[in-house]
């Protein structure tokens, strides 16, 4: 078997991630758990060393540009506790739809649990330069405006294009490329 192009293999490189909800459910609509995915990124920046270059948060996907030490480890433990901390809320606010669905798609070999939350893989693609790391970002950046949802990457409250704007920004990002 071929290695993927998919894959982790350099530290001290960022990576373009693309982390996706179990058959593209729209989980992302309610600020609550967007401040999840925020605040499980925050807490990895502050703890874990992850560099942040940019970020985008739609209904059903992000998109992450981040650099760490053991990220390969690393990222499927932030989409395990992401994952706890939403099931954790549909539950206590009832959203017994989206529940639903997490149990009806949820993969057959995942037997450890009553829901899936993310779809599995994540799409790693290296950054080998700064030309790279721009196009990644105007692509994250722009995946509001080619949706429809706003008119200017800036205007999308859940993503790091304001921070490049000169605006305030929901999380800090790294830009010492």
């Amino acid at each position: 078997m071929g290695r993927s192009r998919y894959s982790i293999r350099e530290t001290e490189a960022p990576h373009f991630l693309t982390c996706t909800v179990i058959n593209w459910m729209p989980l992302f609509t309610r600020p609550q758990t967007v401040n999840i995915i925020l605040s499980a990124l925050q807490y990895r920046q502050e703890n874990q060393g992850w560099k942040i270059y940019g970020y985008v948060i739609l209904e059903n996907h992000l998109h992450l540009i981040v650099q760490a030490e053991n990220l390969r480890a690393e990222l499927p433990l932030f989409k395990s506790y992401t994952a706890r901390q939403l099931i954790d809320y549909l539950k206590e606010c009832r959203a017994e739809r989206l529940l639903k669905q997490m149990a009806f798609f949820r993969k057959a070999h995942k037997t450890d649990r009553e829901y899936q939350c993310w779809e599995e893989g994540s799409h790693p693609q290296l950054i080998q330069n700064a030309e790279i790391l721009r196009q990644k970002l105007d692509y994250i950046h722009f995946n509001p405006v080619k949706r429809g949802y706003v008119d200017e990457p800036c205007h999308w409250r859940y993503s790091s294009a304001r921070n490049y704007a000169g605006l305030q920004g929901l999380i800090p990002i790294y830009r010492d490329w």
